[in-house]
């Protein structure tokens, strides 16, 4: 693998003035080569008047956040990173490469998920350039990789989780909104380390059931919350219940044989896990009777 090397050029102003200082030696040696018929002068002055002319081919201009790859006769020379004005060898072949930072939606992907379902699944990658060499030299064309790429992982991705899930230890692409973002950025970097691209950032932007099933996924979540509802519920009545039944035994209360704890229990389970109120019924006589 081709790894960056940074390099700095000759300050830009000093060498334009040594350019038009070699002009001006080139005039005045054609003024001699005609006071004097010397062809020496003259070859002389045309040797410096093409030298300056091609030294005018080494002055670059690098922006903030912008790096310049230089290669001579395809053999790469180092990049050009620090903002300012240059003189490198006019030789060079100098390739701008912008080190801004970048982001990109991708197309809305229509996939299955962990449990089969075909979902639509679209995210927003924030990415940069950060070592100019392995972006113009390891992959064609480092734009287009960085998409390609990106949308790829997150196909891989979205095969790896449920679209939704009603446990809490489990990652779903709907509920673990960052968990996942993190494990989309993973999968995405382990893909781009050899383009030289970093990427900062990388979020689903669009996440959706395919049309033709998104009706269907609507009730089955709805049937899903009510059962993870329901269980919930008869997880505090039961818990609830017992205490009950702790506590009147503790203080002695009241003594009930298990025929009235069963009694009991149904009555609290009915009034705990019902979904409409209850009506209460007063019982004026004794517990025996």
């Amino acid at each position: 693998m081709v790894k960056e090397i940074e390099r700095s050029g000759a300050r830009g102003g000093p060498m334009l003035l040594l350019i038009f200082l070699g002009f001006a030696a080139s005039v005045w040696l054609f003024i001699r080569a005609g006071q004097h018929q010397s062809a020496a002068s003259g070859i002389a002055g045309a040797l410096v008047l093409l030298a300056s002319f091609l030294s005018l081919f080494g002055l670059i201009v690098v922006s903030p956040n912008e790096a310049k790859v230089l290669l001579l006769f395809g053999e790469y020379r180092g990049t050009v990173k620090k903002d300012g004005w240059y003189w490198v060898n006019p030789f060079f072949t100098k390739t701008r490469i912008s080190l801004r930072v970048r982001n990109f939606e991708t197309e809305r992907l229509k996939v299955n998920d962990l449990d089969g379902n075909p979902i639509e699944i679209g995210a927003v990658v924030v990415w940069k350039v950060v070592d100019t060499a392995e972006a113009s030299f390891e992959v064609d064309d480092y734009s287009h990789y960085v998409h390609v790429q990106s949308e790829s992982a997150l196909r891989n991705l979205a095969t790896h989780y449920p679209y939704d899930t009603h446990e809490d230890a489990m990652i779903s692409l709907r509920g673990s909104t960052d968990a996942v973002a993190a494990k989309l950025r993973e999968e995405i970097q382990s893909r781009l380390n050899r383009a030289g691209v970093e990427v900062i950032e990388a979020r689903i932007s669009h996440l959706a059931y395919a049309q033709e099933i998104a009706q269907a996924m609507l009730q089955r979540q709805q049937a899903g919350a009510i059962i993870a509802a329901r269980q919930k519920i008869v997880e505090g009545a039961v818990g609830m219940v017992e205490m009950a039944l702790e506590m009147l035994g503790r203080k002695k209360i009241v003594e009930l044989d298990e025929e009235r704890k069963a009694t009991m229990v149904s009555n609290l389970l009915v009034v705990l896990c019902s979904d409409r109120a209850t009506q209460p019924v007063v019982n004026t006589g004794t517990l025996s009777g």
